[in-house]
């Protein structure tokens, strides 16, 4: 055990504060814990329990070839470091698979091979694609819903009762269940992320949101098969069928749930087929192929770019709007209904939404003029006339001589009402020369005053209206702060302790040791003469370059010079 805890602790003294962190994340280390030293972190990753966890996180064949003392896949345990720098188990890992064994035999049984999925048969592969569509259809929903509003999340990380209603209402879900599937899914393929106590769209987000059916199947595709775990991957880059899925992690409880969910998602996104069947889109990509969702363009819906704008102001999309031009066009009307065929309404409130995300007049009616098969009707040209004359009654923009924000409006009441509304109060308006001047930047004083359904536009430098992205940043960025931040506390604290080079180092660390837990040791004792000499003492204090220790055999008590101190093992 002393020799196991010492290596170990070299090992982890070298590795760098990524590296180091990245094991301490892996092992399910808290970055609260109590450790001086690496001869502590040592111990404490040598310990039963957390070996235990440790194996919980191994596929079957690494567990097998663990147990059989064989060298496991390379980078298997890399970062759990269970096994020595040889590759072989630590002597307290080969007890815990031992007793992990013992209890549980099956999990050391080879699994049976596997074949490949049957070929689903076109009936099946048309229902597949179809399923690909709405779930994509559904996930764009939920991204573009939280674009303008961030989902909350919970303490437990699930989206709130509050928000997942919402969108349901919204027709987004077809069932609230299928929520945490789809942002699993857009998690992997970096579309959405979670920051502090919300759900944000990423940039990558925004642009799956403009893309073709088929192009968003193969982001997500192959998003999914990146984020799958390590146990069911293959060393060409793909992964293992489906089928073999379930008994993959043999040691941990939570895992056949889990396997379950995997594949509801991939079922949910036309990977799989809900018999286990496999698509002609889907072979490739089990094989470690690049995604390509062009054998499932032939069982998709014919995307159209064309509507027609009634004089109801509503427009009618006979089929799927194409991706780019829906996203468009909801930007400035409210769909009404989802289905083949889609309706959209032109409201004021509409209208100068869109107007308040960058359009103007003439870029709505440009666009408009361009997808609409019946021109532009009357009553839609009028509206967005009127809400243009609206539109921009509140100008808002940086004044960089004072650092302040100006709010700016030709109508003094509606200043005199910013001034007291009590939703803008955060803002800190003050009157300044016939505007409203806040401490807070141009970007956050629009939102709120947009938020609070204000006629406002943004002003850049020199004047001119320019579009605010509500976005901050990039949340894949800021999804949470990495493993070497987490641990930083903890890595300095164990950098300041013992060193783990030498014999010295190491003496120092195990009387320590002795002394806290008042162990009986067995210490040996260089002689003047040079002569060595073993005594067996029951450790009571270290100091002053002195071991202090209650010697039984001969009923006194001791005092070393650590100096000459040769070596110490327990009894």
């Amino acid at each position: 055990m002393i020799s196991d805890a010492r290596a170990l602790a070299t090992r982890l003294a070298a590795r760098d504060d990524a590296a180091l962190a990245e094991t301490l994340a892996a092992r399910g280390v808290p970055p609260s814990a109590s450790w001086h030293d690496f001869f502590d972190a040592a111990e404490g990753l040598l310990d039963a329990s957390s070996i235990d966890r440790a194996l919980t996180r191994l596929d079957r064949t690494t567990l097998i070839a663990l147990a059989d003392g064989a060298a496991p896949a390379e980078g298997a345990t890399a970062d759990l470091l269970l096994v020595d720098e040889s590759g072989r188990p630590y002597g307290p890992v080969r007890d815990r698979i031992d007793a992990a064994r013992a209890s549980h035999p099956e999990a050391f049984t080879p699994a049976e091979h596997e074949s490949a999925p049957p070929e689903a048969d076109p009936h099946a592969a048309a229902a597949a694609a179809e399923r690909a569509f709405s779930t994509a259809g559904s996930l764009a929903d939920v991204l573009l819903a939280t674009l303008h509003t961030p989902l909350a999340r919970t303490g437990t990380g699930a989206v709130s009762a509050a928000d997942r209603k919402r969108l349901t209402e919204s027709g987004a879900l077809a069932s609230p269940d299928d929520l945490e599937d789809l942002l699993l899914s857009a998690a992997a393929a970096g579309l959405a992320a979670p920051r502090d106590r919300e759900w944000l769209v990423t940039e990558a987000g925004e642009q799956w949101l403009r893309a073709a059916t088929g192009a968003r199947w193969t982001v997500i595709a192959e998003g999914f098969r990146a984020s799958l775990p390590e146990g069911l991957r293959t060393g060409d880059g793909g992964f293992q069928p489906p089928g073999s899925w379930p008994g993959a992690y043999p040691l941990d409880a939570s895992w056949p749930d889990r396997a379950a969910r995997l594949q509801r998602i991939g079922t949910l996104w036309g990977v799989f087929g809900a018999d286990g069947a496999e698509f002609a889109w889907t072979a490739p990509l089990r094989r470690g192929a690049p995604a390509d969702a062009s054998s499932m363009a032939q069982h998709l819906p014919a995307e159209i770019d064309r509507v027609y704008l009634q004089a109801d102001l509503t427009a009618i999309a006979p089929g799927p709007l194409a991706p780019a031009l829906d996203l468009r066009l909801r930007a400035i009307a409210h769909r009404e209904s989802r289905a083949q065929a889609s309706t959209y309404r032109f409201t004021a409130e509409s209208l100068g939404a869109g107007m308040t995300e960058g359009e103007t007049a003439a870029s709505i009616r440009e666009f408009l003029a361009r997808i609409s098969l019946t021109g532009i009707p009357q009553p839609l040209e009028y509206l967005i006339d009127s809400t243009a004359a609206r539109h921009g009654l509140v100008r808002v923009r940086a004044d960089d001589a004072s650092g302040r924000t100006r709010v700016e409006s030709t109508d003094a009441g509606m200043l005199d009402t910013m001034a007291v509304d009590q939703a803008l109060r955060p803002l800190g308006l003050l009157p300044d020369d016939g505007a409203l001047t806040s401490r807070v930047a141009r970007d956050a004083v629009y939102w709120t005053l947009a938020d609070a359904r204000y006629p406002v536009v943004a002003l850049d430098a020199s004047g001119r209206p320019v579009g605010v992205n509500r976005r901050e940043g990039d949340p894949a960025a800021a999804a949470g702060t990495s493993p070497a931040e987490d641990y930083g506390r903890l890595i300095a604290t164990l950098r300041s302790g013992h060193g783990t080079d030498g014999e010295e180092a190491w003496l120092g660390r195990a009387l320590e040791q002795a002394v806290r837990t008042r162990a009986e040791i067995v210490v040996v004792v260089r002689m003047p003469d040079g002569t060595e000499r073993s005594l067996r003492l029951e450790a009571a204090g270290l100091g002053g370059g002195r071991l202090r220790g209650r010697d039984r055999a001969a009923d006194i008590e001791r005092t070393l010079p650590v100096s000459s101190i040769v070596s110490v093992h327990a009894v």
